[in-house]
């Protein structure tokens, strides 16, 4: 069987630059942040399996970032080498495990909070710092077996979010999202059951920018603990007042940060 093609969106000129969004979400995440790299960048920004445009994944029980991997290896292809890698959340996971199977080709990281939950539990067996993460799919799934998307969609959104994040959703986007949780089972087998030990990051030996919220969760922070740790050549910026979904909510102090490590790179 052929392998799926990806949707993606692509902007500018100059150095490669691909975008990796979050769970629940779409490449059209990244549209401001395209608008502003485009000037000095070519920037492309993929949807994965089940999201926006692109094929869907025929499981909703289990998938791996490595079958993220192939799927965009045509938007890795377009972009040339070499890129750097722009990844929120699940994007962010995905960008690590990109970046480790195409060494030279990947020069440099842009991260904000990873989810690869799978180095909490090699850290150390449940319970641990991903119980939280790992509460709130039990909860959701639970609403999908009883066939209350709304519901699964709450408790994913409230997690990450914030308590009563998801009654603030305003209406004309809660069905797409809650459409979107629907595939909340397979995202945490991709994040829980991811095989790279963190050791294996350490080889990563290129320019890092890792970005966390400090009003983000416990699961998060604790894997940017272990990542902060390992990456060689890593770079941490905190925002005092962004939480998990920054580079969505506040994109006006997120974006800036992405160009001005960008322009550094490349001598701007």
């Amino acid at each position: 069987m052929a392998q799926p093609v990806p949707f993606f969106r692509e902007a500018g000129n100059g150095p490669g630059v691909v975008c990796l969004h979050a769970n629940a979400s779409t490449s059209g995440q990244w549209r401001s942040l395209m608008d502003c790299l485009a000037a000095g960048f070519r920037v492309l920004a993929p949807d994965l399996y089940g999201s926006g445009q692109s094929p869907d994944w025929p499981s909703r029980e289990v998938i791996s970032l490595h079958d993220e991997a192939a799927l965009i290896e045509p938007v890795l292809a377009s972009a040339g080498a070499p890129l750097t890698l722009v990844g929120h959340s699940y994007g962010a996971a995905l960008a690590l495990i990109v970046a480790l199977a195409n060494p030279g080709r990947v020069a440099a990281l842009v991260l904000y909070e990873p989810t690869l939950f799978a180095l909490l539990d090699a850290e150390r067996a449940p319970p641990n710092e991903a119980d939280g993460i790992r509460g709130a799919v039990a909860a959701a799934s639970a609403a999908l077996d009883r066939g209350q998307a709304d519901s699964a969609a709450q408790h994913f959104i409230d997690y990450w979010m914030g308590p009563g994040s998801w009654a603030m959703t305003a209406e004309s986007r809660k069905p797409a999202i809650a459409a979107a949780v629907g595939n909340v089972r397979r995202w945490a087998h991709a994040l829980l059951s991811e095989p790279t030990p963190l050791a294996t990051m350490r080889a990563l030996d290129m320019p890092v920018l890792f970005m966390l919220g400090k009003r983000s969760t416990v699961s998060a922070h604790g894997v940017a603990r272990l990542l902060l740790g390992a990456l060689p050549r890593v770079e941490r910026l905190e925002f005092d007042e962004l939480g998990h979904m920054g580079p969505i909510t506040h994109q006006d102090q997120v974006n800036p940060a992405i160009a001005h490590f960008l322009q550094r790179l490349h001598g701007g």
